[in-house]
């Protein structure tokens, strides 16, 4: 059975439904009674408001009665809402922008709070901090007034009240900034600085500096160091990040940072005003031999970005190439930004460390056929000519086309004192039709570099060559043997010696691929680097860091080789001493 209705059907069908929302307009009686009474505000509310159970009041539209329509003037209520404007404005009040409308949440600040100094101190989390990448706003991908923010470690650009960070310290609330460039501290959004000491660590990691009594213990002290994660590093032996194949340029930097003059002048000159290629180089050696780091590697991203652009794509961190070539390429652009030139000697430190003369001598080969038909070489006249190197190349022998005992795995292997005899002046080497003898020059560089011919291009691939350059167990060689004997400059009796600080090796590591042998040899580079405070030799690949015995460092295979004079050129020997010695030497040998 069912329930009778509470009121009659028809009463309840007289209520009117809701109608479609729609802009409802109302006729405001006028407040100015200068205002007749034809000249009324007609105001236009767009409303979509629940139904409240009243007519008029539910959202519905009221449309106007035809003799209000003749009523309505939108000149007039325009001219008394200008009065109304300018009699507010005459009172003193600010249009649009009073409390009741718009309240200000987050009110700027020249300072905190007294006794909110320490305010946020705590949110700042260390182990989410890197600053070795390029400064780019997350948000913009701009590099002008670049913020770090100290609490999830990203990029935002600007600080204030429109900027990208200030919108993620309101959304998050994250609070400490740092500027990547003044290196000063600020809250966001109150936008005040903050000078407490607690910073200093995060200031010194963003750009590590040093003291000259810092440096001239780098050599000598042995340090050990911690990062936030409580992990041993030790400084200047840390490892590099491999984006993706950018191990080319891990080695070379490594090598280049313990050449012991290079590492002084860019840990302690201002390069500021030097091009950024200089700057991002500077500040990665300054990370790596940074002791209060807080994490035991460093990524050389922002120093990739300047490479890459300043060499037109030629070495980016997506492709391998050559470390050889790349060394060269560094050496000669960091000569220029240095304010160096060409043909001047001595105008950048690169050329004070490493710039050497070379004499050689070379002569046509020329041959002709005697009435026998027999082949006669004759002697075409030489020609001589002086040059400047930075880095020498050293050639291996040819790989051996054929092996006595095919199970033999034995690799081949060759002194280094037998790959110097090219620069001896009596092994001459041919090349182009030419018969070439080389041979140093009188002074010496402070560093020797050395390259290892092992690649050569060939038709269709690319041939390795295995061969193991050996030296002997003090890793030091005589380079006397090899110079033209000038007295004045040198005491010929004397030797010259040279110590290894760097070795830069190649491993070739099998991988599997879609060649027809189903198989490929990978570059894998690593370097070798000697700590002088401890004695001991350290091998960095990548973000690996091991320690490895003196007696085995020719078991790898050297590519890119850095001595280091071991004394000081000694003092020229008279005319009369250089007379008596090569007599002395005469009559022995009678």
């Amino acid at each position: 059975m069912k329930r009778p209705a509470q009121e009659p059907l028809e009463e309840t069908s007289r209520d009117d439904s809701p109608a479609q929302k729609r802009a409802r307009t109302s006729i405001v009686p006028p407040t100015n009674p200068s205002v007749g009474a034809s000249k009324q505000n007609i105001v236009t509310e767009q409303k979509t408001e629940h139904v409240n159970g009243e007519a008029g009041q539910n959202g519905n539209a009221m449309r106007l009665r035809p003799g209000e329509r003749s009523n309505i003037d939108i000149l007039s209520a325009d001219s008394a809402l200008h009065e109304e404007l300018e009699e507010a404005s005459e009172a003193g009040e600010a249009v649009g922008e009073t409390e009741d409308e718009f309240p200000t949440v987050n009110p700027r600040r020249k300072a905190p709070e007294e006794g909110f100094e320490d305010l946020y101190l705590d949110t700042v989390d260390r182990t989410r901090l890197d600053f070795d990448f390029e400064k780019l706003c997350s948000v913009t991908l701009s590099n002008i007034n670049i913020y770090a923010c100290l609490v999830c470690g990203k990029y935002f650009q600007g600080r204030g009240d429109k900027s990208q960070a200030y919108f993620h310290a309101v959304n998050t609330a994250h609070h400490p900034f740092i500027n990547m460039q003044t290196k000063k501290i600020y809250i966001l959004p109150e936008g005040y600085e903050v000078t407490n000491p607690l910073f200093d660590d995060i200031k010194y990691v963003v750009d590590p500096h040093y003291t000259k009594q810092e440096v001239a213990r780098l050599d000598t002290t042995e340090k050990e160091s911690f990062d936030v994660w409580n992990k041993k590093y030790i400084p200047g032996f840390v490892g590099l990040n491999n984006i993706k194949a950018n191990s080319y340029l891990n080695v070379v930097v490594h090598a280049l940072a313990h050449v012991k003059p290079i590492r002084n002048f860019l840990l302690l000159e201002d390069l500021s005003n030097r091009s950024r290629l200089v700057q991002d180089f500077s500040v990665l050696v300054r990370k790596i031999w940074n002791p209060r780091a807080f994490k035991g590697h460093v990524s050389p991203h922002e120093l990739l970005q300047s490479v890459s652009q300043q060499s037109n794509k030629r070495f980016v961190l997506t492709e391998q190439a050559d470390p050889a070539e790349f060394l060269m390429w560094l050496l000669l652009n960091m000569h220029t930004a240095l304010g160096g030139k060409p043909n001047v000697n001595g105008s950048s430190i690169i050329h004070r460390i490493f710039q050497g003369n070379l004499h050689s001598e070379s002569q046509a080969i020329t041959a002709r056929a005697n009435t026998g038909d027999r082949l006669i070489f004759e002697d075409a006249p030489s020609e001589s000519k002086n040059q400047k190197f930075l880095v020498l190349p050293l050639d291996l022998p040819p790989k051996p086309l054929f092996v006595d005992d095919p199970d033999d795995d034995a690799i081949p292997s060759v002194d280094i004192e037998e790959v110097l005899e090219k620069y001896d002046g009596l092994h001459a080497q041919e090349k182009a039709k030419m018969r070439i003898r080389y041979r140093l020059m009188h002074p010496l560089p402070q560093f020797m570099i050395f390259t290892v011919k092992r690649f050569a291009k060939g038709k269709f691939t690319e041939e390795y060559n295995p061969t193991l350059l050996t030296w002997n167990e003090s890793n030091a060689i005589d380079m006397n043997p090899y110079a033209i004997p000038d007295p004045s400059k040198h005491d010929p009796a004397e030797p010259i010696m040279y110590d290894l600080v760097a070795n830069v090796v190649h491993e070739a590591v099998k991988v599997r691929d879609d060649s027809v042998s189903g198989e490929s040899q990978k570059k894998v580079w690593k370097v070798q680097l000697k700590d002088k405070a401890r004695g001991v030799w350290f091998e960095v690949e990548d973000l690996y860091v091991r320690e490895i015995q003196q007696e085995t460092l020719f078991t790898a295979e050297s590519y890119i080789m850095i001595w280091e004079r071991k004394t000081a050129p000694k003092k020229p020997a008279t005319n009369k001493t250089y007379m008596k010695a090569t007599v002395t030497d005469a009559m022995e040998t009678d």
